[in-house]
């Protein structure tokens, strides 16, 4: 099994202590996460994205493009990219940028996101948010995939001019993940493409989340796609991880925080049915814990899912510093018996795009790193050509 660090950037006080660090010190603090992820051997690093609520995470390509600049092995993923809200050539020219930067570990986790009053903020219907969804994928796959596109929609003014976007991604089109969370739209688009999914398993019982994969698995069958690729991500519940000596430790340190941070969430519709830290331990998707109860609650649910990448989430309104001591207890106490006892193909040899990152030499098994004189001269051609369109 692969590993993942998500931080969607809640910006929260500590429900016990009252206390808040600044905005520029919690947006800090998620580089420095993902720098000391890298140290321990994480495999990927995913940001959030949120509009509204108490978060911080407007503006994911900013973040990833600081943590690109600070890293030079794990891959950047996006937790997810709110797509039906977004400009989709606005999508492929942003995200193509970190690609670059990063010299190919991007792979971006597209949904219609988690927080309804994102819609009327960019003048949008909420009734509209899977169409929107849709159509704004199929285009952000062509913008990333072709040259010289021209497009018409429902949503968005048609690109009547050829266009292409640039920069280009650095070595072909990212792979794209799909975020699942509530409906069977997101894991019927996800195999309808033939993409992976990424189940949020956050904060209903694990057999909710299994409904949607098993309509996953049933879909992507029914396209005829290579069931080699059919890889899955899982989140890790809504909490947090906290990792103690022992899980009573665990309950004693962490369940305050937790029970208190959960009954101050109140939104219907999404408030998770595990109120209390013993229920959340025994039943609900958390890793609260000791490394052992934290390697088989995952192996549970791997049981289940059958899942290739596991996405965890420090508790952050904690100290930071114990939050980095969580994230080194977690990597070296709990991954090694997970990888041992979980394998998968993903990002190795037998995943198509297993060796795209320069690190492990560049380009997907059919695309060698681009020649980058050539690369530039052809950018340069494209902004002349665009510059000729609208002149």
């Amino acid at each position: 099994m692969k590993f993942q660090v998500l931080d969607i950037i809640p910006h929260l006080r500590n429900p016990l202590t009252g206390r808040i660090v600044s905005t520029a010190e919690r947006l800090n603090q998620v580089v420095g996460t993902a720098r000391r992820a890298e140290e321990l051997g994480y495999d990927s690093f995913s940001v959030g994205e949120r509009h509204a609520g108490e978060f911080i995470s407007s503006s994911p390509t900013t973040v990833l493009a600081a943590i690109a600049a600070v890293t030079s092995r794990i891959r950047l993923q996006s937790g997810v990219t709110v797509l039906s809200v977004l400009d989709p050539v606005r999508v492929a020219e942003d995200y193509a940028t970190i690609d670059q930067l990063s010299r190919g570990r991007l792979e971006l986790v597209i949904g219609k996101g988690n927080e309804v009053l994102q819609y009327p903020l960019f003048g949008l219907t909420l009734d509209d948010q899977w169409d929107l969804l849709a159509e704004k994928y199929g285009l952000l796959r062509r913008l990333w995939r072709e040259e010289n596109v021209t497009w018409s929609g429902r949503f968005r003014p048609a690109l009547t001019e050829e266009t292409t976007t640039t920069p280009r991604p650095f070595a072909g089109s990212p792979r794209i993940w799909h975020g699942s969370a509530t409906t069977l739209t997101s894991a019927a688009l996800a195999a309808e493409w033939g993409d992976p999914l990424f189940t949020a398993n956050a904060i209903q019982p694990r057999e909710n989340y299994k409904i949607l994969i098993d309509h996953y698995r049933e879909e992507y069958e029914r396209h005829g796609h290579d069931p080699r690729h059919q890889y899955l991500g899982s989140g890790s519940g809504a909490g947090g991880v906290f990792i103690a000596d022992t899980t009573q430790e665990a309950k004693r340190q962490f369940g305050p925080v937790y029970e208190a941070l959960t009954a101050g969430r109140n939104v219907p519709g999404n408030n998770s049915p595990f109120r209390d830290i013993d229920h959340a331990v025994a039943e609900g998707p958390a890793l609260v814990g000791s490394p052992e109860q934290a390697v088989d609650k995952i192996l549970s649910y791997h049981g289940l899912y059958g899942h290739d990448l596991q996405s965890i989430s420090l508790p952050t309104t904690l100290p930071f510093e114990q939050q980095l001591e969580i994230l080194e207890r977690f990597a070296l106490e709990v991954i090694p018996a997970v990888r041992a006892a979980a394998p998968t193909t993903l990002w190795e040899a037998a995943d198509p795009y297993g060796r795209r990152p320069a690190f492990t030499g560049a380009g997907e098994p059919d695309a060698a790193e681009p020649d980058a004189a050539a690369a530039v001269e052809r950018d340069h051609a494209i902004h002349r050509s665009n510059h000729a369109l609208t002149h």
